[in-house]
This record gives structure tokens, C-alpha cells and sequence, in this order.
């Protein structure tokens, strides 16, 4: 399951993490020397912290430990990437030899700092080709410029919860496909409080404030290419950034506008917790990911509940069913000397059928291998089956990693932030600044 604020934590340790370069041996599977057979002890540190959560992880655990009796995990939870970073840069005996982090927008930065180790290596040795193993588009988010410096842990894919006793009342049939229709039933679902100034309900919370509802989620609806084929910021010529911005700060306008939106949603609860503004029935739709649907149930709500993918461009109607993926990522600390030991754990968690389809099943998340997908073992719910077809859809797409990690996407962001508040009069210029920024950061970077 993913966590907020992970684009503000990647902007904050681009320049410590790019600093690990110093510190990192890099290491590769055919430099590693220690004996995977030989009795050892590894640190495994993840970022989970939920009960539930942290208990997959160490059923998952318990069950390598089982089949390698020779290898001991000692784990550690609820590990931040700023955690992480420090500890990698320090070395030493008490830096962990595996780690699991939420913020695949560093990716870049890790693979490029060359702070994990190269993957492709381990792979090969042991017979694995990732291309028949992972999904395309996991594969991407997962490595840099061919270093493989991480594998996917779990798949998150992102689409369209609903509340179908809602509908039923306002007399809608089905989730919208097309975003005119989108606009449409959002308003339709949306009444306005007794004094009129704020919301009883919204058919939809549309503001880039609001838990998922980010630039990224929604521009995969209209298939971006952020990168032209020489690395170069492509947003102000691609015209996909524009429309979206466009659209989406349009939705704004019809639902009452930016300052009234705002003000309703500083009354919203806790991404996390039983008081969301979807479990309550504040919205009736939310733009979230497969994890939302078993939460809301889990709080008790008294309606039913829907899911269905985000609704795409009307010009793209044929290609309804994409929609954004991301997820999380494990790799091997470069400075770790017990780096064979280390890929047994990593290849256990992320290429063993069993071991992913079980944790997919723990924490309510879309599994990350294909053999996974098609598992008879995955505890297939309607709403899951939703997401288990986006992650699958030829055209759902991610955000590419980069030497900078995920500033490039704040960057993006933050020139969104200001187009819905109508604080952009041109939204082509606007865009073409932000490539220029872009293009200097990664140049830093690199």
C-alpha cells in the first residue's frame, strides 16, 4: 500500500541520496562472495507500520526462514527513506542488507547513486527472465538505464471507488467511461449543504489536494510521454499535459470552484483512517487504488460499494480500462557483504508465487508477478478484479524514473497546484518553463 507525501520525501533526499554514491561499492552478483548456504544473519528493513501489514511481513519471513533454515531475517518496520539513506551512507554492521521503500519515484535516484545493488546480474545466475516474470510497465518503474537496482514488491493500480448506493439513488446505472460523462455525474451527485456555501456531498473531490487525486494519476488517463527519445522534458510538447490540466481544472469550475472545494475538504478525515471522506459519504466517488474498497469495509460503511477504472478522454474511448501503476520496490543494499545471502530473501519475496500471492492477500494489494495475476490461490473480490484488470491493460502506464528521482514530477505538481487555482494564464507557456526546469535538475543529477 502506498503513502502520502512520498513525492515531498523524494524532492527532500535527492541530494542526500545522489551523496551514497561515495559511499557504495557496487557490488555485483559476480563479486559477491559470501556463501548463501552458510549460516548467516540478514537485515531486512521495510516501511510498513499497520498491524496487519507488519504481520504479513513476518508471516512472509517466517515461511523463507522455513525453506532456508540457514538464513535468520531480522526485521525492522516502519523504516522511512530519510531512515534508509542515513543508514546506507553510514555502512557498517548495523546497515541493512535488504530494503523495501514506498517511493518508487527514487528509483532513479537510488540506481543512479548506485546505493542498491544491480539486480540484472542476480537474475541471470539464477536462471530468471524478468521479462516473463513482471509486468512491462513494473519493470520500468524498477530500474535505470538498464541497472535493475530493484524489483517490484506488490502492485498497486489506480482507478475509480464508488458509491453505487449513491448512484442508485441519483438514477445512475454505471460508472462513467468518458471524462465528459465523468463531469457530468459528478455533478449529479453532488447537493449542497443547508446554507448553500458548502457541500452536504461531492460527487467528487477534483482538487490535486485531495489523498490520490494527483497530475500523474490523471494525466495516465490520457497516455503522457514525459521524456522525448534524447531524455529531454516533453510536457509542453506533448499535448496530453494540457488537456489534463485543462479538464481537470474545468471539473473544478463545475463543482463550485477551488476556494469552495478547499474549504470542504479541510473538513475531510484521514487518508488512513475510519473517518475518510469517502467511508462517511462526504464523496461519492474516489479517484484510489485496490486497497480503498476493503478499508471502506472494514470501517463499517452503510452503503455499497463499486469499483471501476478511472474514466478516459473522450477522443480515447477505445482505450477505457488503463490507468496509472506504481508500487513497492525491494533491492540490496550495495555496501551489504552478504549480498548472495540477501538475493535468496529478495528473489523468496518477489518471484515466489506463493510468497507474493500470499502477502497480496494480507494487505489488499494487486500481486506483481504474472504467474501471480493468474494465481487460483488470489482472493479475487469483485472490486479487486477491477484493478487486477488495470494492472493488466496493454496501455496503463507509470511515471518513468529519473537521475532525480521524483522532483521532476513535484515540479509538474507545483505548476498544477497553481492551473487549478487559476493562478496560470497560459497553460503552454507555463509548461514549457516547467520542461526547462526539469532538464536542469536531472542535469544536476546526473
Amino acid at each position: 500500500m502506498p503513502r502520502t507525501g512520498r513525492l515531498t520525501t523524494a524532492a527532500a533526499l535527492l541530494a542526500a541520496i545522489s551523496a551514497l554514491a561515495t559511499a557504495c561499492t557496487g557490488r555485483t552478483a559476480d563479486s559477491a562472495t559470501d556463501d548463501p548456504k552458510a549460516q548467516v544473519t540478514l537485515s531486512f528493513w521495510h516501511g510498513w507500520s499497520a498491524p496487519g501489514e507488519v504481520k504479513a511481513i513476518e508471516d512472509g519471513i517466517a515461511r523463507f526462514e522455513k525453506a532456508h533454515p540457514n538464513i535468520t531475517v531480522e526485521v525492522t518496520g516502519n523504516m522511512t527513506d530519510d531512515k534508509i539513506k542515513q543508514a546506507l551512507r553510514a555502512g557498517g554492521a548495523k546497515a541493512p542488507d535488504v530494503v523495501s521503500s514506498f517511493t518508487t519515484d527514487s528509483v532513479g535516484t537510488f540506481c543512479n547513486s548506485r546505493a542498491f545493488a544491480d539486480l540484472n546480474p542476480f537474475l541471470q545466475k539464477s536462471g530468471i527472465d524478468k521479462a516473463k516474470v513482471f509486468p512491462k510497465t513494473l519493470l520500468e518503474y524498477t530500474q535505470f538505464k538498464g541497472n535493475q537496482c530493484t524489483l517490484p514488491l506488490l502492485n498497486d493500480a489506480y482507478g475509480l471507488v464508488y458509491n453505487k448506493t449513491a448512484f442508485a439513488a441519483a438514477g445512475i446505472t454505471e460508472p462513467p467511461k468518458t471524462w465528459s460523462r465523468f463531469v457530468e455525474v459528478a455533478q449529479k451527485l453532488t447537493r449542497a449543504d443547508a446554507s448553500g456555501d458548502s457541500y452536504e456531498q461531492v460527487g467528487l473531490m477534483p482538487t490535486f489536494h485531495g489523498y490520490e487525486t494527483t497530475p500523474m494519476r490523471l494525466a495516465a488517463q490520457w497516455s503522457p510521454t514525459y521524456f522525448d527519445a534524447d531524455g529531454r522534458s516533453n510536457l509542453s510538447r506533448d499535448p496530453a499535459f494540457a488537456k489534463m490540466l485543462t479538464a481537470q481544472k474545468d471539473m473544478v469550475a463545475a463543482l463550485g470552484g477551488y476556494e469552495k472545494l478547499e474549504r470542504f475538504r479541510s473538513t475531510f478525515g484521514d487518508e488512513w483512517s475510519a473517518e475518510h471522506p469517502f467511508h462517511t459519504g462526504k464523496v461519492a466517488m474516489q479517484i484510489d487504488g485496490e486497497w480503498r474498497a476493503p478499508m471502506a469495509e472494514e470501517a463499517g460503511v452503510g452503503f455499497e460499494i463499486g469499483t471501476a477504472p478511472l474514466p478516459v478522454p473522450d477522443d480515447q474511448a477505445a482505450d477505457y480500462g488503463k490507468g496509472y501503476l506504481s508500487g513497492t520496490v525491494v533491492g540490496i543494499a550495495s555496501g551489504s557483504r552478504k549480498q548472495n545471502a540477501a538475493w535468496e530473501l529478495v528473489k523468496y519475496m518477489t518471484t515466489d508465487t506463493e510468497a507474493v500471492v500470499a502477502f497480496a492477500n494480507a494487505i489488499h494489494n494487486v500481486p506483481s508477478t504474472l504467474a501471480a495475476l493468474e494465481s487460483p490461490d488470489l482472493q479475487v473480490t469483485p472490486q479487486l478484479r477491477t484493478f487486477l484488470d488495470i494492472a493488466r491493460h496493454p496501455k496503463s502506464n507509470t511515471t518513468p524514473a529519473r537521475a532525480d528521482g521524483g522532483t521532476y514530477q513535484l515540479t509538474f505538481q507545483n505548476f498544477a497546484y497553481a492551473v487549478e487555482k487559476g493562478a496560470v494564464a497560459d497553460i503552454a507557456a507555463g509548461l514549457a518553463k516547467v520542461d526547462q526546469q526539469i532538464d536542469t535538475d536531472i542535469a544536476k543529477a546526473e
